[in-house]
This record gives structure tokens, C-alpha cells and sequence, in this order.
């Protein structure tokens, strides 16, 4: 298969080419080893431009051109550069967003093409751009300009270095818009010949989305020009669907002119404020130094020792991707456009949004609980505040809005796990109990029927995905159970422990498989487990028979124990036909696992509920040497907001949560001989395995603080109470290892982690 020779073909030649888009220098900061063009070819979906960690502002370059490959605004293979963009998507495969765009111009401003509106664009060459954590460059050869971005939380920073000319100058372009995004009104405002400011409302995937901004030049405009559909206005301002403003001035050769961009999502004040309380100066370096630092800052939370200078350099640029989201939503003044069309205050809390929970759920969400737990209680006030504006979590939040992309009701894991790992202190418990109930018990169609049936109904709408829902509804409904438990409300804590249980209505005993079922019981008739089809999402029958976190032992007892052990196998050696019609999101496929998507990204781990451990390593170092590299064509599928990274850090570091709620950690095969994690508490967490490289695969025996480890899992706590984990690697399997512990301690959860109390 095609997308097979990515994962085992393609390595070599990546490998081969990470000295030519990495830094050249020798790297004596961690940010040097980051690479921001990883994933901006193929299925990465990444962009390259300037950003601090969760920032508001993402100022990267736009090619211009609509389509798949550029749904992040940037596709590596292409030549040209129409202009820059204030917001952007880390890898969701969604088009929207590209606010605000900038585009430096010139007396050579003579190139137009339909593909990109006929605006104006300049080719550029990669032998002349740079990206690293908040920084972006590259020349324009058209216009012979130097474009340089940087960026503050709230506010994007721009450097151009012109030629001499007598008409150089800025169009900023609210009409502008790529792939779902379509302006509904926008507004220019001349304020005086220093500062512009406006707002640009759109529909998309965001339906209600607002951003309003304020630019300030160091460079006095000299002359300016509105329009209004490609027509000139005249006055001091413009409003419309389509607008745009002309600036130009006279520059000497090799001048510098700067712009600062604030942004908001709730009114210009907001956006000025951003201006002049994170970018008072106009020291571009000193904005490209301090964003640096901050980038510097949390790499460095998590140190690594090896001699694999290309794993190091994956290491530290999937670490950077999985910062790109969620995105700091509050303005300068606290201020933001809610999902209920209003404006609000956050009051004592940074309001988050771009949760692309069906995603992060998984292994982002708990990796924020040990590198920026003082971050973790913010986001969950985040959610918080959707579920005040509209009565329910978010699903799939952005910019404001409810996309409900995807499915699930995912908040859900995120706020169990950070209430067990002791992050809600001053959270109203029993609100937080009101919201996490709320999708669960909403009037929404699908989840009625659950409740009615105890499963969802195939039906052969587009996105149907009945088995899909039941069985991510019925994980989130444990998670719900298990929250009511520690509370003491027993009466709730059975009745949402039984219907989590509802994935067992899917299982047809003739296939072994969780099977599409009519309004009467009825199985499909006709099923492939192998074909992609509407009752699955994203996916096929194989990929979503693994997802019970909450209870592997009981799959494992339904299927039968010798069943599931050749059942794992087979996931990882049934290859597609040949015939087989491939989604665009099966990649990075190993026979039926496929990594460029989540729902199989706790697979190769349960391995531990057959008492294989040494299979689980086997997969696990396959799945980190083969489907990552730090070069543009490095994430075999759609990075997906931190989640596809977030899956490389924890599992290279030798764990991973397949059940993300508990706090339980199952363990892997780490890639390092030495990982030093510095917790929030001055405690460190080490995990050592000397000797490590590509050859010792296996896990020959660990122990914890100096004690042989007799079970394959750690917990939370354990990490937070600091110690090391020492890791014996070998070059063959250690088959007795773990052999007769077959039960990882999910359901126990509760005799693990004590109930907390504040």
C-alpha cells in the first residue's frame, strides 16, 4: 500500500534530509533541536509561522491557494507567498481561520493569478526562509523584501526590510479567505498615519467568529487608499463584506518598517490594549529574544540524554507542536465573544478555546497535567464557561463557537482526570458535577437514542457513526460514574457505571466485532470489518473494537482471551486489498492500526492485557522510529491540535494513558537513555535507560526507585512524588516479563487515587 512504503520507505530518505531543514549551527538551546516545518508536507497539516505556547496570535505565511494540502494555510512544496496571516489551525484538517492579512508590496507588485483572488504574491525559496519557536523569515524574491515575524501572546510582530522604492507599503486584507472561511462584514478604520484598526467577522467551520485588531506601524503612511469590493471608497473608513486598505510609503534600500498587530475576539480596545501591554516597543529583536525564551522556558521542563540526534530533534519539535493548542481566547482586558453570540469577562482565569477534544483527550490533556498543571485548572474554567453560555461542554470549541465536530462528549475526561489529579481546587464540585452530565443527558438525537436503546441505531446519513458514539458515550459515561463515586453519589454512579457498559449491545458474537445494529436489534447484514463506511468514524470495525478504556478485561472476556491475543496480532498484520478504498485519513497504517488517526493510538499497548508485554515494546519502537521525523513530510497524519505529538513525547519517555481519566500510566519502551521531567512541585521524575538505541527494542526488566517493578503500569502520583524509573533494554524479547498480569487496575481507580477533598 501506498501509505505503508510512507511508514518504512520514506524513513530513510527523511532521516537523510533533517541536517537540511534543521539549524545548522550547533545547538546549545533546546529550541535549536525544534523544527517548525515538521508536518507542513503530506498529512501534517502544521504551519511554520511565529507563535508562543498557547498563544492567541499563530502570524504564519499563507500560499494563498485553497485546498487540502494547504488547510493550515502553508503547503511546503509550493513556491509562492501571497501574504500573513494572524490565526491559523495546528493540524485539525479543517480549513478556517487566516485572519487579518498582511501582505508587503511594492513598485514589483505586478504577478496575479486566479487561484489565489488575484492578489498580489511573491515566489519565494526554502534556501532563504527559517522557522523556529517564535520566529518566522523568508525573502520575497518578486518584491525583494525581507519578511520577519514574531509574536507576543496577543499580538503578531512583523519586520520587512524593503528596497529602495518610492510606492513600498503594507494591503491588509479582510477579504481574504481560504477553503470554509467566507467574510460575512468587515471594517477598516484609519485612525491616523500610524495606526489602522478593524474587525473581520466570518463563517466557517467557526460559524459566528470574530476578530477585531489594531495595527500599528513604526513608519508614517504616507498616502492610503479604502476599498470596498476592489473599489475605492473614500473617508477614513470602510465597512462590507469584502475590504481592504492600501498603504505606501517611500523606503531607502535595505529599510526596516515594523508592524504590531493586536487581536481580540470581543472589541478594538481590546486589541489596542494587547499593543500596548505585551508590545510597547518596537525592539524586534528584543520580541524575537523574549519569544525564545518562553519557547526555552517549557522545553526545558522536560531534558532528555541520547546520542540520536534526529530523535532529539523530534523529541523537542513534537514537545513544541504539542503547545500549538488549545489557544489563549481572553483579550488584554479579559474580554471575549462567547459561544452564546455574547461578550464576556473571564474574571481570575486566561479563557482558553480550541479544544479539539475527540483529539486531545487522550495523551494531550494528560501530558498538560504534568508540564503545565498551573495551566490545567484554566482550561477547565474554559469549559466551564462554554458550559455557563450554552448548557453544555464543549465538544469541539473555536474562536466562540461550537463546531460539534466529531463525537463523544470528551470535556468529560479531561475534568475527571484533572479533579483526580488534584487540579479543581475552588471549583463549585457540585456545577462541575451539573456540566459533566450535561451532553450526557442532553436532547440531542443521538444521544436520546443511546439512552433509549442503550445504543446508538445505524442509520445511512452522512457521519452517522452509530458504533463509534455508543462506545466513546458509553467511556464517557464511566468517567461520569467514577466522578459520582468519588462525590458519593451513589444513585449516579450506578446508573452512569451501567451505561457505560452499552458498548456490549454493539457486540455480535458470530463476527467477534462491535457491530452496526438496527432500531430493532437487528445486526448489519453484509459486514466487512474491514470497510470504511458511515457507522464508523473515521475509521472500520477493527479500529474501534479496541476502544473500551474502561474495560479491557471485560472486551477481553467477551471476546475470549485466546480470540483477543490473535485478534491484537492480526491488527497489525491484516493488510488492506489492494482493491480497498483507502480514506484520506488512514496513514501510517501497520495491517489494520493505523497511526495517522486516533482512535487507534492506545492499541499497540494492550498487549499488557495478554501478558505480551514484550509486543507492546515491539510496536511501540516501531511506531516512534518509523512514523515521526523532524523534516516537512515527519507526522504520517494530521498532527490534530498536539494530540499526534503529544502521543510521541509520552510514549518516547517509555508510558502512555490508554484510559486518560485514571491517572494510570501503562508503560511502553522508552527511545531514551535518560529523560528528567521538572514537575511544578521541585521534584524531579527520571526515567533511565542506559545503553539505549535503536536495537535494544525490548525491556529486559524496570524498576521504580530501586524496587523491581512487578506490574507494567505507573501512576501519577508516583511521578508527582519524583523518583526514577529504570529501564534494563535488550536486543530480545523478555517474554516471562509481566506474563501473568493481565489486568491493568482501571476499574480500581478508586482504591488507586484517594477521593479528593478541599
Amino acid at each position: 500500500m501506498h501509505r505503508k512504503l510512507w511508514s518504512y520507505g520514506m524513513m530513510s530518505v527523511l532521516v537523510a534530509l533533517v541536517i537540511s531543514c534543521s539549524p545548522q549551527k550547533e545547538a546549545d538551546r533546546l529550541t535549536d533541536y525544534v523544527n517548525p516545518f515538521m508536518g507542513t508536507e503530506g498529512e501534517g497539516n502544521t504551519y511554520p509561522g511565529a507563535t508562543v505556547p498557547f498563544g492567541m496570535v499563530q502570524l504564519s505565511p499563507d500560499i494563498g491557494k485553497s485546498g487540502w494540502d494547504r488547510i493550515a494555510g502553508y503547503y511546503y512544496p509550493d513556491t509562492i507567498i501571497t501574504g500573513f496571516s494572524h490565526t491559523h489551525l495546528s493540524g485539525t484538517g479543517a480549513g478556517d481561520l487566516y485572519d487579518i492579512l498582511v501582505t508587503p508590496v511594492n513598485s514589483r507588485d505586478v504577478e496575479r493569478i486566479p487561484e489565489n483572488g488575484y492578489r498580489p504574491y511573491s515566489r519565494f525559496s526554502h534556501d532563504n526562509e527559517h522557522a523556529e519557536p517564535g520566529y518566522y523569515q523568508v525573502f520575497l524574491q518578486d518584491f525583494g523584501i525581507n519578511a520577519e515575524l514574531s509574536a507576543t501572546q496577543r499580538t503578531g510582530i512583523h519586520r520587512y526590510t524593503f528596497p529602495a522604492d518610492d510606492n513600498s507599503g503594507f494591503i491588509i486584507d479582510l477579504g481574504y479567505a481560504l477553503n470554509w472561511d467566507a467574510p460575512v462584514k468587515t471594517h477598516l478604520k484609519v485612525i491616523d498615519d500610524k495606526t489602522v484598526v478593524g474587525y473581520r467577522y466570518s463563517t466557517g467551520w467557526a460559524a459566528d467568529q470574530r476578530v477585531y485588531f489594531a495595527a500599528r506601524f513604526s513608519k508614517p503612511m504616507e498616502r492610503n487608499a479604502l476599498f470596498l469590493n476592489d473599489e475605492t471608497v473614500e473617508g477614513p473608513e470602510v465597512t462590507g463584506v469584502h475590504t481592504k486598505i492600501d498603504i505606501r510609503f517611500s523606503t531607502r534600500e535595505n529599510e526596516e518598517v515594523m508592524i504590531k498587530v493586536g487581536l481580540s475576539s470581543a472589541n478594538i480596545e481590546g486589541a489596542m490594549k494587547a499593543i500596548d501591554t505585551e508590545a510597547p516597543h518596537w525592539d524586534f529583536e528584543k520580541f524575537r529574544a523574549d519569544a525564545s525564551d518562553v519557547w526555552e522556558k517549557e522545553l526545558q521542563k522536560i531534558i532528555i540524554e541520547t546520542s540520536n540526534e534526529t530523535w532529539k530533534r523530534t523529541f523537542y519539535t513534537t514537545l513544541y507542536q504539542s503547545m500549538l493548542a488549545p489557544t489563549l481566547y481572553s483579550d488584554a482586558n479579559g474580554n471575549y465573544k462567547g459561544a452564546d453570540g455574547n461578550y464576556h469577562t473571564a474574571v481570575g482565569y486566561d479563557k482558553y478555546d480550541t479544544f479539539s477534544l475527540w483529539d486531545t483527550f487522550r495523551a494531550a490533556h494528560p501530558l498538560y497535567t504534568l508540564m503545565h498543571p498551573d495551566r490545567v485548572p484554566d482550561m477547565v474554567r474554559s469549559m466551564m464557561s462554554h458550559y455557563h453560555e450554552t448548557g453544555l461542554l464543549p465538544v469541539w470549541s473555536m474562536w466562540g463557537n461550537e463546531t460539534n465536530m466529531m463525537i463523544g462528549y470528551h470535556a468529560v475526561p479531561v475534568i475527571v482526570d484533572a479533579w483526580f489529579k488534584g487540579l479543581l481546587e475552588g471549583f463549585d464540585i457540585e456545577e462541575v458535577f451539573e456540566a459533566i452530565q450535561s451532553n450526557a443527558m442532553s436532547d440531542h438525537p443521538k444521544i436520546e437514542a443511546y439512552r433509549k436503546y442503550g445504543y446508538v441505531p445505524l442509520g445511512f446519513d452522512h457521519e452517522n457513526w452509530s458504533v463509534s458514539k455508543t462506545v466513546e458515550y458509553a467511556y464517557n459515561d464511566w468517567c461520569i460514574a467514577i466522578f459520582a463515586k468519588s462525590l458519593g453519589k451513589t444513585v449516579d454512579y450506578q446508573y452512569f457505571m451501567e451505561r457505560s457498559k452499552y458498548w456490549r449491545n454493539h457486540f455480535d458474537p458470530e463476527t467477534g466485532f462491535l457491530r452496526p445494529r438496527y432500531e430493532d436489534g437487528r445486526f448489519l447484514e453484509d459486514f466487512v470489518p474491514r470497510d470504511y463506511t458511515d457507522h464508523y468514524c473515521e475509521s472500520n470495525a477493527w479500529h474501534y473494537f479496541w476502544f473500551v478504556p474502561q474495560n479491557i478485561e471485560g472486551l477481553r472476556e467477551t471476546l475470549g482471551e485466546a480470540q483477543f491475543a490473535a485478534r491484537l496480532d492480526s491488527m497489525f498484520t491484516y493488510d488492506p486489498y489492494p482493491s480497498d478504498e483507502l480514506p484520506i485519513f488512514s496513514t501510517g497504517m501497520i495491517g489494520q492500526y493505523v497511526h495517522g488517526n486516533e482512535p487507534s493510538h492506545h492499541v499497540a499497548y494492550l498487549y499488557l492485557h495478554t501478558g505480551e508485554a514484550w509486543k507492546t515494546q515491539e510496536r511501540i519502537r516501531e511506531v516512534l522510529t518509523t512514523m515521526y521525523a523532524p523534516v516537512p513530510h515527519g507526522h504520517c497524519g494530521n498532527e490534530d491540535c498536539g494530540q499526534m505529538s503529544s502521543w510521541y513525547v509520552l510514549s518516547s519517555m517509555g508510558f502512555y494513558p490508554v484510559n486518560p481519566a485514571t491517572g494510570v500510566y501503562t508503560i511502553g519502551a522508552p527511545l531514551w537513555e535518560r529523560a528528567t521531567i521538572h514537575l511544578s512541585n521541585n521534584r524531579e521524575f527520571v526515567v533511565e535507560a542506559p545503553g539505549n538505541r535503536l536495537e535494544k527494542k525490548y525491556v529486559e526488566s524496570v524498576s521504580l526507585n530501586g524496587k523491581s517493578l512487578d506490574r507494567p503500569w505507573i501512576t501519577h502520583q508516583e511521578i508527582l512524588n519524583g523518583g526514577v524509573l529504570h529501564f534494563t533494554m535488550s536486543e530480545t524479547p523478555n517474554k516471562k516479563l509481566w506474563k501473568d498480569v493481565k489486568d491493568i487496575p482501571y476499574k480500581q481507580i478508586m482504591n488507586l487515587i484517594p477521593t479528593i477533598v478541599y
